[in-house]
């Protein structure tokens, strides 16, 4: 059986909140369920706990150099809701779930995470609702037409009110 691998990214802030309920015990027993072998945490300038089990290989890193290469080498990205993060796992055609930073003021991410879901191409939740995202099915996804550069450009467009 191939080994699963999940990358998880918070981009260059933090969010603990996300890194501790990956790390739960019954997210860890769920993605083992599911055949993942290994977590990769990009864990930004936050501050968390580091945790082991004895399944699930467990790895944690401030930054990559090379953050293309983790996104490529991932069967399943989870990643904060940044627009770049976004992106550049869309284009990679990898499967995603962007998990909203409620602890954020004025969340314009979640109306990007939610625009994207709409359009079939990732899905969202929050740290409270992630073992059930987990649950879904990602073949249902559609690959993110990277030659159409301006659905991005639409919707930001649509936020500034230029449209």
């Amino acid at each position: 059986m191939k080994q699963k691998h999940i990358f998880v990214t918070v981009g260059t802030t933090q969010f603990e909140k996300l890194i501790a309920a990956i790390s739960e015990e019954d997210i860890i027993k769920s993605l083992e369920k599911l055949g993942y072998s290994s977590i990769q945490f990009q864990t930004g300038n936050g501050t968390y706990v580091e945790t082991s089990h004895p399944v699930i290989d467990i790895s944690y890193n401030k930054y990559f150099s090379d953050f293309q290469e983790q996104i490529d080498r991932s069967d399943l990205v989870i990643s904060h809701a940044g627009a770049g993060s976004c992106l550049e796992v869309l284009k990679s055609k990898k499967p995603l779930i962007v998990v909203i930073n409620e602890d954020l003021m004025d969340n314009h991410q979640t109306e990007l995470a939610k625009h994207l879901s709409e359009k079939g191409y990732l899905y969202y939740c929050t740290c409270d609702t992630l073992k059930e995202t987990l649950e879904k099915d990602f073949n249902l996804l559609k690959p993110y037409p990277v030659s159409d550069g301006n659905i991005f450009a639409d919707y930001l467009d649509q936020c500034m009110g230029f449209q």
